[in-house]
């Protein structure tokens, strides 16, 4: 899935979790200075801006499909390799990286497994590979799950995201085993997002970003009307904090024998 917003509308939407879930998964590989990184599926540079602060510019490349966020990801990150290009066809040569990192991208590309085993090719021996997917299948994105249980109100049978890849406890980690990589460690990451009111809360979801923001417009006003107002009602008045759970995986590209 390429997405076609501008990145000052996906900042609003998802970016908003970035800044934490960025320090946790860059913390979980245990990247350090002096290791030269890349960040699959940029967007508009969350990650990559993590990962610059770490290693700095010249050591870090990153890729994504939209070529809006990878202009935005260029302004954000000078000095960086950024490329417009997908997951599953890296323009990078085998073994170039000490590390290679996934952040909520594993679910929209058209084939995960080959994204994968793409990221562990343009990683070293003895380097890692990591990636990160929201919690949906359980809840534990509390923004998500309170838009698709408002859905549900309109439309019982809707599925949301749920069957995307890598938003169930372990999916990423299988998916890592069946890549051939080594030393497999799954887990879960929190970030969290802070909204002035409920207004700063809907309005992103209008934007058409993603799942959610394609299934809003998608749907009549009034049916978007009750989804919003049953939003509302599950949220307090006023500013509040909404608490974030993803799944994520770490695993080491083995030696060659």
């Amino acid at each position: 899935m390429q997405f076609a917003a501008p990145a000052e509308q996906y900042d609003r939407f998802m970016g908003r979790y970035t800044p934490t879930l960025a320090v946790e998964l860059v913390d979980a590989v245990g990247v350090s200075p002096g290791g030269r990184v890349c960040d699959v599926g940029c967007g508009p540079g969350g990650l990559t801006r993590e990962l610059v602060a770490r290693v700095g510019a010249a050591n870090v490349a990153a890729i994504d499909p939209a070529p809006q966020f990878v202009a935005a990801c260029r302004e954000r990150n000078p000095g960086a390799d950024i490329q417009e290009g997908v997951a599953e066809q890296l323009p990078w040569a085998s073994g170039e990286f000490d590390a290679a990192l996934s952040c909520l991208v594993l679910g929209f590309m058209s084939d995960p497994d080959l994204g994968v085993r793409e990221m562990a090719r343009v990683t070293r021996p003895g380097g890692a590979v990591a990636a990160c997917m929201w919690d949906i299948a359980t809840g534990g994105m509390a923004m998500l799950r309170l838009f698709w249980t408002a859905a549900r109100v309109v439309d019982p049978e809707v599925v949301g995201e749920s069957a995307m890849a890598g938003t169930a406890e372990g999916d990423i980690a299988e998916r890592f085993r069946r890549a051939g990589l080594a030393d497999v460690v799954g887990g879960a990451l929190t970030a969290r997002a802070d909204y002035t009111d409920f207004d700063d809360f809907w309005e992103p979801f209008t934007f058409g970003v993603g799942p959610t923001g394609q299934y809003l417009q998608s749907l009549p006003p009034g049916q978007q009307a009750s989804v919003r107002d049953a939003c509302r009602d599950a949220l307090p008045s006023g500013a509040f904090s909404l608490d974030a759970r993803a799944w994520y995986a770490r695993a080491t590209v083995p030696e060659p024998r």
